[in-house]
């Protein structure tokens, strides 16, 4: 304690989301008390560790869908991403979302979203809490409730607001909807699922349905193509990292092949290989491990369903 009587403490502040958290999301706090002739009474909050709270950063609003709750930081003018209108238009999207997910996926999670819209790129970044290169180019990222068991499905949707609003009505649907496949394949996710295969069956879960084609889906990828640039294998977990080279691509590539198995083997059967994924850990040979998995999924190799998916990539140059 100083000489004005203050002194310093640490605590969790602990918060649910009616409907929507499942267990409390925790948020570790630095406390300032000052002492007064009637007590202790807290002078100042601050963060102590991990990503802020969304109210840290502003007044926050809410809009509520049927299956999606959107928290908005209000910006200067109240017309931005985050405002009120725009977080009504998002809780519109997000319950499209939540009901392509389970046409899918079924009704075996949460069947619920959760939009965190803060009014700037700066915000987002805190948020997310990495400083890696890359995220500021992202639309959105799906995140683990801070404090959360691994378990616990309390995901959060985090919106950059300034790619989100440059995007059109259908691109906003494909990426709110690629985080809520996310969300709703948590249990079956693990540390060793391929980046293509999560990624993958999250961009194709978006565009199903969709009516556009190969070329439209994946351009950057067919200009690659067209140019002579062919990949030599499905991509890996570091080319569809945040801030990569290629990224586009990789994602794009990702897409195709998740495409192939669901138009080759029925959507169910893309489902299935997913799940089956998440329940068997690899051992010391990854690409031993995945080649038995599609064998008894899909019926080939990883070598053959490479040669396949090969083929797919080259017709994108027709």
């Amino acid at each position: 304690m100083d000489r004005a009587g203050r002194s310093t403490a640490t605590a969790e502040l602990t918060v649910a989301v009616t409907g929507y958290d499942e267990l409390p999301v925790v948020h570790p706090r630095r406390l300032t008390l000052l002492r007064t002739t009637t007590g202790r009474r807290i002078e100042r909050e601050e963060g102590a560790g991990g990503p802020p709270p969304l109210w840290d950063l502003g007044t926050v609003g809410a809009a509520a869908g049927a299956r999606c709750l959107v928290l908005g930081v209000d910006g200067v003018d109240g017309a931005d991403a985050a405002g009120p209108a725009g977080r009504a238009a998002a809780a519109v999207v997000g319950d499209r979302a939540v009901s392509a997910v389970e046409a899918l996926w079924g009704t075996a999670w949460a069947g619920r979203l959760l939009l965190e819209l803060p009014a700037t790129g700066e915000q987002f970044a805190r948020l997310l809490a990495d400083d890696r290169p890359g995220w500021s180019d992202l639309a959105a990222v799906t995140v683990s409730a801070p404090g959360a068991p691994l378990h616990a499905p309390a995901d959060r949707v985090l919106v950059n607001p300034e790619v989100y609003a440059r995007l059109s009505d259908f691109g906003r649907q494909v990426v709110v909807t690629h985080e809520a496949v996310h969300v709703a394949t948590r249990a079956d996710t693990r540390a060793w699922t391929p980046l293509w295969l999560s990624e993958g069956v999250a961009d194709w879960t978006g565009y199903r349905d969709s009516g556009r084609s190969a070329r439209q889906i994946a351009p950057e990828l067919a200009r690659d193509v067209a140019a002579g640039r062919l990949p030599a294998a499905l991509p890996s977990d570091a080319a569809l990292t945040a801030g990569g080279e290629g990224l586009a691509q990789a994602y794009e590539q990702s897409w195709l092949a998740c495409d192939l198995i669901a138009r080759r083997y029925g959507p169910e059967r893309l489902v299935a290989l997913y799940r089956a994924v998440g329940a068997a850990a690899p051992g010391a040979d990854r690409e031993a491990w995945l080649d038995g998995l599609l064998r008894g999924q899909l019926g080939l190799g990883l070598a053959a369903f490479t040669r396949l998916w090969l083929a797919e990539v080259r017709a994108l140059a027709s």
